[in-house]
Protein backbone atom coordinates (compact mmCIF):
# COMPACT_ATOMS: atom_id res chain seq x y z
CA UNK A 1 0.00 0.00 0.00
CA UNK A 2 1.40 3.20 -1.21
CA UNK A 3 1.92 6.34 1.48
CA UNK A 4 0.89 9.74 0.55
CA UNK A 5 2.10 12.66 2.11
CA UNK A 6 -0.39 15.53 2.25
CA UNK A 7 1.23 18.29 0.77
CA UNK A 8 3.51 20.91 3.26
CA UNK A 9 0.93 19.88 5.66
CA UNK A 10 3.71 16.96 6.61
CA UNK A 11 0.88 14.30 7.19
CA UNK A 12 2.17 10.69 6.10
CA UNK A 13 -1.00 8.17 5.91
CA UNK A 14 -1.98 4.91 3.83
CA UNK A 15 -3.21 5.84 0.51
CA UNK A 16 -6.33 4.35 2.06
CA UNK A 17 -8.53 6.25 4.21
CA UNK A 18 -11.59 5.80 6.25
CA UNK A 19 -14.90 8.59 5.40
CA UNK A 20 -17.11 8.30 8.57
CA UNK A 21 -19.88 10.46 6.81
CA UNK A 22 -22.00 6.77 6.97
CA UNK A 23 -21.36 5.56 10.31
CA UNK A 24 -23.97 7.83 11.66
CA UNK A 25 -26.53 5.56 10.22
CA UNK A 26 -25.41 2.35 12.71
CA UNK A 27 -25.40 2.40 16.16
CA UNK A 28 -22.71 3.76 18.74
CA UNK A 29 -21.06 0.08 19.06
CA UNK A 30 -21.24 -1.34 15.65
CA UNK A 31 -19.74 2.19 14.43
CA UNK A 32 -17.16 1.44 17.29
CA UNK A 33 -15.86 -2.01 16.16
CA UNK A 34 -15.57 -0.64 12.34
CA UNK A 35 -13.51 2.44 12.91
CA UNK A 36 -11.63 -0.10 15.45
CA UNK A 37 -11.40 -2.67 13.00
CA UNK A 38 -10.30 0.09 10.15
CA UNK A 39 -7.43 1.39 12.62
CA UNK A 40 -6.49 -2.16 13.77
CA UNK A 41 -6.32 -3.48 9.94
CA UNK A 42 -4.15 -0.06 8.64
CA UNK A 43 -5.79 3.21 8.18
CA UNK A 44 -4.57 6.14 10.23
CA UNK A 45 -6.77 8.74 8.32
CA UNK A 46 -10.24 9.42 9.44
CA UNK A 47 -12.18 12.19 8.11
CA UNK A 48 -15.79 13.74 9.48
CA UNK A 49 -17.71 16.80 10.05
CA UNK A 50 -19.66 18.65 12.55
CA UNK A 51 -22.51 18.05 10.01
CA UNK A 52 -22.46 14.57 10.04
CA UNK A 53 -24.52 14.66 13.14
CA UNK A 54 -23.01 11.70 15.59
CA UNK A 55 -20.00 10.59 13.15
CA UNK A 56 -17.02 12.61 15.42
CA UNK A 57 -18.80 11.06 18.68
CA UNK A 58 -18.50 8.05 17.57
CA UNK A 59 -14.52 8.52 16.36
CA UNK A 60 -14.25 9.83 19.77
CA UNK A 61 -15.66 6.86 21.49
CA UNK A 62 -13.57 4.08 19.34
CA UNK A 63 -10.62 5.93 19.09
CA UNK A 64 -9.58 8.04 21.78
CA UNK A 65 -7.01 5.98 23.20
CA UNK A 66 -4.86 5.77 19.64
CA UNK A 67 -5.21 9.09 19.19
CA UNK A 68 -1.69 9.65 19.02
CA UNK A 69 -1.70 7.39 16.26
CA UNK A 70 -3.96 8.63 13.56
CA UNK A 71 -4.98 11.73 11.81
CA UNK A 72 -7.99 13.51 12.51
CA UNK A 73 -9.71 15.44 9.52
CA UNK A 74 -13.00 17.19 10.44
CA UNK A 75 -14.88 20.56 9.05
CA UNK A 76 -17.41 23.23 9.86
CA UNK A 77 -20.21 24.72 7.98
CA UNK A 78 -19.61 28.01 10.01
CA UNK A 79 -20.56 31.28 8.13
CA UNK A 80 -19.20 33.45 10.70
CA UNK A 81 -16.75 33.45 13.16
CA UNK A 82 -18.88 33.00 16.15
CA UNK A 83 -20.57 29.67 14.40
CA UNK A 84 -16.71 28.44 13.88
CA UNK A 85 -15.63 28.60 17.48
CA UNK A 86 -19.09 27.18 18.57
CA UNK A 87 -18.46 23.92 15.85
CA UNK A 88 -14.66 23.86 16.50
CA UNK A 89 -15.02 23.41 20.51
CA UNK A 90 -18.16 21.21 19.71
CA UNK A 91 -15.82 19.22 17.71
CA UNK A 92 -13.11 18.88 19.96
CA UNK A 93 -14.94 17.92 22.80
CA UNK A 94 -16.40 15.02 20.95
CA UNK A 95 -13.85 13.79 19.72
CA UNK A 96 -11.69 13.28 22.79
CA UNK A 97 -9.14 15.72 21.81
CA UNK A 98 -7.37 19.00 22.65
CA UNK A 99 -6.69 19.83 18.11
CA UNK A 100 -7.79 18.58 15.11
CA UNK A 101 -4.74 17.71 12.64
CA UNK A 102 -6.85 18.84 9.54
CA UNK A 103 -9.71 21.76 10.57
CA UNK A 104 -11.98 21.93 7.03
CA UNK A 105 -14.34 24.83 6.00
CA UNK A 106 -17.45 22.54 4.97
CA UNK A 107 -18.64 22.90 1.21
CA UNK A 108 -17.14 25.97 0.26
CA UNK A 109 -18.76 28.31 -2.53
CA UNK A 110 -16.05 30.98 -2.91
CA UNK A 111 -12.74 31.51 -1.25
CA UNK A 112 -13.14 32.28 2.17
CA UNK A 113 -9.95 34.38 2.87
CA UNK A 114 -8.79 37.45 4.85
CA UNK A 115 -10.27 40.81 5.19
CA UNK A 116 -13.56 39.26 3.34
CA UNK A 117 -16.45 40.06 6.08
CA UNK A 118 -16.39 37.07 7.35
CA UNK A 119 -13.81 36.57 9.88
CA UNK A 120 -13.90 32.50 8.58
CA UNK A 121 -10.26 32.55 7.72
CA UNK A 122 -9.14 34.96 10.36
CA UNK A 123 -10.68 32.64 13.28
CA UNK A 124 -8.83 29.41 11.16
CA UNK A 125 -5.43 31.33 11.41
CA UNK A 126 -6.13 32.08 15.36
CA UNK A 127 -7.00 28.45 15.53
CA UNK A 128 -4.35 27.12 14.86
CA UNK A 129 -1.95 29.62 16.65
CA UNK A 130 -3.63 28.45 19.99
CA UNK A 131 -2.89 24.98 19.13
CA UNK A 132 -6.38 23.55 18.69
CA UNK A 133 -5.93 22.74 15.20
CA UNK A 134 -2.99 22.01 13.34
CA UNK A 135 -3.58 22.30 9.64
CA UNK A 136 -5.76 24.94 7.68
CA UNK A 137 -8.32 23.08 5.26
CA UNK A 138 -11.59 23.58 2.57
CA UNK A 139 -13.66 21.45 0.75
CA UNK A 140 -15.83 22.49 -2.62
CA UNK A 141 -17.50 20.68 -5.20
CA UNK A 142 -17.64 22.40 -7.88
CA UNK A 143 -14.19 22.70 -9.97
CA UNK A 144 -13.87 26.42 -10.85
CA UNK A 145 -14.27 27.44 -6.97
CA UNK A 146 -11.55 24.32 -5.90
CA UNK A 147 -8.89 26.21 -9.19
CA UNK A 148 -9.51 29.55 -7.39
CA UNK A 149 -8.57 27.70 -3.57
CA UNK A 150 -5.25 26.06 -4.98
CA UNK A 151 -4.89 30.06 -6.74
CA UNK A 152 -5.07 31.63 -3.48
CA UNK A 153 -2.17 29.89 -1.52
CA UNK A 154 -4.15 30.17 1.64
CA UNK A 155 -4.93 26.71 2.40
CA UNK A 156 -3.12 23.30 3.36
CA UNK A 157 -5.57 21.06 1.60
CA UNK A 158 -7.84 20.45 -1.10
CA UNK A 159 -10.96 18.20 -0.25
CA UNK A 160 -12.55 17.48 -3.79
CA UNK A 161 -14.92 14.63 -5.41
CA UNK A 162 -12.83 12.81 -7.19
CA UNK A 163 -13.18 9.16 -9.00
CA UNK A 164 -11.98 7.75 -12.49
CA UNK A 165 -14.91 9.39 -14.02
CA UNK A 166 -12.72 12.29 -13.18
CA UNK A 167 -12.82 14.70 -16.09
CA UNK A 168 -9.82 16.20 -17.75
CA UNK A 169 -10.25 19.57 -16.08
CA UNK A 170 -10.36 17.54 -12.48
CA UNK A 171 -7.21 15.82 -13.25
CA UNK A 172 -5.30 18.69 -13.64
CA UNK A 173 -6.86 19.99 -10.13
CA UNK A 174 -4.60 17.58 -8.78
CA UNK A 175 -1.56 18.28 -10.48
CA UNK A 176 -2.18 21.67 -9.68
CA UNK A 177 -2.66 20.91 -6.06
CA UNK A 178 0.85 19.33 -6.05
CA UNK A 179 2.65 22.21 -7.29
CA UNK A 180 1.02 24.36 -5.00
CA UNK A 181 2.29 22.07 -2.25
CA UNK A 182 -1.22 21.40 -0.73
CA UNK A 183 -2.40 17.92 -0.04
CA UNK A 184 -5.00 16.47 -1.74
CA UNK A 185 -8.34 14.55 0.00
CA UNK A 186 -10.51 12.98 -2.70
CA UNK A 187 -14.61 12.36 -1.55
CA UNK A 188 -16.69 10.70 -3.64
CA UNK A 189 -14.16 7.79 -4.71
CA UNK A 190 -17.65 5.76 -5.67
CA UNK A 191 -19.55 8.55 -7.09
CA UNK A 192 -22.05 7.92 -4.40
CA UNK A 193 -21.95 4.98 -4.55
CA UNK A 194 -22.51 4.46 -8.80
CA UNK A 195 -19.15 2.91 -8.95
CA UNK A 196 -18.92 -0.79 -7.47
CA UNK A 197 -15.65 -2.38 -8.31
CA UNK A 198 -13.48 -1.36 -5.46
CA UNK A 199 -10.29 -2.90 -6.86
CA UNK A 200 -11.06 -0.34 -9.76
CA UNK A 201 -11.29 2.58 -7.91
CA UNK A 202 -8.28 2.26 -5.79
CA UNK A 203 -6.33 1.29 -8.68
CA UNK A 204 -7.30 4.63 -10.14
CA UNK A 205 -6.21 6.44 -7.01
CA UNK A 206 -3.08 4.42 -6.55
CA UNK A 207 -1.40 6.41 -9.72
CA UNK A 208 -1.37 9.71 -7.98
CA UNK A 209 0.93 9.87 -5.70
CA UNK A 210 -0.35 12.72 -3.97
CA UNK A 211 -4.12 11.53 -3.56
CA UNK A 212 -5.85 10.31 -0.56
CA UNK A 213 -9.38 8.82 -0.94
CA UNK A 214 -11.68 8.67 1.77
CA UNK A 215 -13.88 5.79 1.36
CA UNK A 216 -17.74 6.33 2.90
CA UNK A 217 -18.16 3.16 4.76
CA UNK A 218 -21.02 1.93 6.48
CA UNK A 219 -20.72 -1.73 6.87
CA UNK A 220 -17.63 -3.67 7.80
CA UNK A 221 -17.96 -5.92 4.81
CA UNK A 222 -17.50 -2.82 3.20
CA UNK A 223 -14.33 -2.37 5.05
CA UNK A 224 -13.30 -5.58 4.74
CA UNK A 225 -12.46 -4.96 0.84
CA UNK A 226 -10.89 -1.82 1.62
CA UNK A 227 -8.68 -3.62 3.84
CA UNK A 228 -8.04 -6.22 1.75
CA UNK A 229 -5.99 -3.87 -0.11
CA UNK A 230 -3.46 -3.81 2.48
CA UNK A 231 -2.23 -6.96 1.30
CA UNK A 232 -2.54 -6.88 -2.35
CA UNK A 233 -3.05 -3.62 -3.53
CA UNK A 234 -4.71 -3.30 -6.70
CA UNK A 235 -3.07 -1.78 -9.82
CA UNK A 236 -4.06 -0.85 -13.70
CA UNK A 237 -4.62 -3.61 -15.74
CA UNK A 238 -6.37 -4.37 -19.38
CA UNK A 239 -9.51 -5.12 -16.85
CA UNK A 240 -9.65 -2.38 -15.07
CA UNK A 241 -8.99 -0.10 -17.99
CA UNK A 242 -11.81 -1.93 -19.78
CA UNK A 243 -14.23 -1.31 -17.02
CA UNK A 244 -13.56 2.26 -16.10
CA UNK A 245 -14.09 2.85 -20.28
CA UNK A 246 -17.44 1.34 -20.31
CA UNK A 247 -18.83 3.44 -16.69
CA UNK A 248 -17.41 6.61 -18.37
CA UNK A 249 -19.24 6.23 -21.52
CA UNK A 250 -22.01 5.14 -19.15
CA UNK A 251 -21.89 7.64 -16.43
CA UNK A 252 -19.31 10.60 -17.32
CA UNK A 253 -22.21 13.53 -17.81
CA UNK A 254 -24.77 15.27 -15.68
CA UNK A 255 -25.71 12.62 -12.87
CA UNK A 256 -26.74 12.75 -9.44
CA UNK A 257 -23.98 11.60 -6.78
CA UNK A 258 -26.67 11.58 -4.07
CA UNK A 259 -24.81 13.72 -1.85
CA UNK A 260 -28.42 14.82 -0.80
CA UNK A 261 -27.63 19.06 0.19
CA UNK A 262 -30.79 19.31 -2.64
CA UNK A 263 -32.67 18.77 -0.04
CA UNK A 264 -35.58 19.34 1.80
CA UNK A 265 -38.05 19.40 -1.26
CA UNK A 266 -40.88 21.58 -1.73
CA UNK A 267 -43.08 18.41 -2.10
CA UNK A 268 -41.35 15.64 -0.75
CA UNK A 269 -39.52 14.19 -3.80
CA UNK A 270 -36.30 12.09 -2.23
CA UNK A 271 -33.95 14.15 -4.80
CA UNK A 272 -30.62 12.13 -4.04
CA UNK A 273 -31.93 9.12 -5.13
CA UNK A 274 -35.03 9.62 -7.68
CA UNK A 275 -32.94 11.92 -9.79
CA UNK A 276 -30.01 8.83 -10.32
CA UNK A 277 -33.02 5.99 -10.06
CA UNK A 278 -32.28 4.30 -13.14
CA UNK A 279 -28.72 4.42 -12.42
CA UNK A 280 -29.24 2.53 -9.13
CA UNK A 281 -31.40 0.45 -10.42
CA UNK A 282 -28.54 -1.00 -12.87
CA UNK A 283 -25.98 -1.26 -10.95
CA UNK A 284 -27.61 -2.75 -7.78
CA UNK A 285 -30.49 -5.61 -7.63
CA UNK A 286 -33.59 -3.62 -8.97
CA UNK A 287 -36.61 -5.61 -7.25
CA UNK A 288 -36.18 -3.02 -3.90
CA UNK A 289 -35.99 -0.20 -6.44
CA UNK A 290 -39.27 -1.62 -8.07
CA UNK A 291 -41.34 -2.63 -5.29
CA UNK A 292 -44.23 -0.69 -4.32
CA UNK A 293 -42.70 2.08 -1.42
CA UNK A 294 -40.38 3.24 -4.41
CA UNK A 295 -43.20 3.08 -6.83
CA UNK A 296 -45.18 5.22 -4.41
CA UNK A 297 -41.27 8.37 -3.91
CA UNK A 298 -40.85 7.78 -8.04
CA UNK A 299 -44.20 9.03 -8.78
CA UNK A 300 -43.91 11.95 -6.36
CA UNK A 301 -41.99 13.47 -9.10
CA UNK A 302 -45.36 14.09 -10.83
CA UNK A 303 -46.26 16.95 -8.01
CA UNK A 304 -43.32 18.77 -8.93
CA UNK A 305 -43.77 21.96 -9.18
CA UNK A 306 -40.44 23.47 -10.63
CA UNK A 307 -40.09 25.94 -7.44
CA UNK A 308 -36.32 26.15 -8.12
CA UNK A 309 -35.41 25.47 -4.40
CA UNK A 310 -32.81 22.68 -5.21
CA UNK A 311 -31.34 24.57 -7.76
CA UNK A 312 -29.04 26.63 -6.12
CA UNK A 313 -27.97 24.13 -3.59
CA UNK A 314 -26.91 21.06 -5.82
CA UNK A 315 -22.69 21.93 -5.72
CA UNK A 316 -22.50 20.08 -9.17
CA UNK A 317 -24.82 22.88 -10.57
CA UNK A 318 -27.48 19.77 -12.03
CA UNK A 319 -30.40 20.37 -13.59
CA UNK A 320 -32.44 18.67 -11.22
CA UNK A 321 -36.37 18.65 -12.45
CA UNK A 322 -34.76 17.26 -15.56
CA UNK A 323 -33.19 15.22 -14.17
CA UNK A 324 -36.05 13.76 -12.44
CA UNK A 325 -38.04 13.56 -15.51
CA UNK A 326 -36.16 11.71 -17.05
CA UNK A 327 -35.50 9.11 -14.40
CA UNK A 328 -39.40 8.70 -14.23
CA UNK A 329 -39.95 8.39 -17.73
CA UNK A 330 -37.39 5.68 -17.54
CA UNK A 331 -38.59 4.27 -14.28
CA UNK A 332 -42.30 3.99 -16.25
CA UNK A 333 -41.06 2.33 -18.97
CA UNK A 334 -38.91 -0.12 -16.80
CA UNK A 335 -42.39 -1.24 -15.24
CA UNK A 336 -44.87 -0.97 -18.53
CA UNK A 337 -41.95 -4.22 -19.38
CA UNK A 338 -41.05 -1.69 -22.65
CA UNK A 339 -37.70 -1.74 -21.28
CA UNK A 340 -35.75 -4.79 -19.71
CA UNK A 341 -33.52 -4.78 -17.06
CA UNK A 342 -31.04 -7.16 -16.04
CA UNK A 343 -28.33 -6.34 -13.20
CA UNK A 344 -25.26 -5.23 -14.48
CA UNK A 345 -27.14 -4.39 -17.94
CA UNK A 346 -27.32 -0.91 -19.67
CA UNK A 347 -30.28 -0.14 -20.76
Amino acid sequence: MKTVTLGKTGITTPQNAFGALPIQRQDKETAKKILRKAFDGGMTFFDTARAYTDSEEKIGYALADVRDQITIATKTQAKNADKFWEDLHTSLKLLKTDHVDIYQLHLAGQVYQPDDGTGLYEAMVKAREQGKILHIGITAHKVGVAEDIVDSGLYETLQFPFSYLASDRDIALVERTKKAGMGFIAMKGLSGGLLTDSAACMAFMGQFDNVVPIWGVQKESELDEWLAFFEKTPEMDDRIRALIEADKKELAKEFCRGCGYCAPCTVGIKINNAARMIQMIRRSPSDAWLGESWQKEMFKIEECIECGACLPRCPYELNIPELLKKNLEDYKNILAGKVKVRESEVL
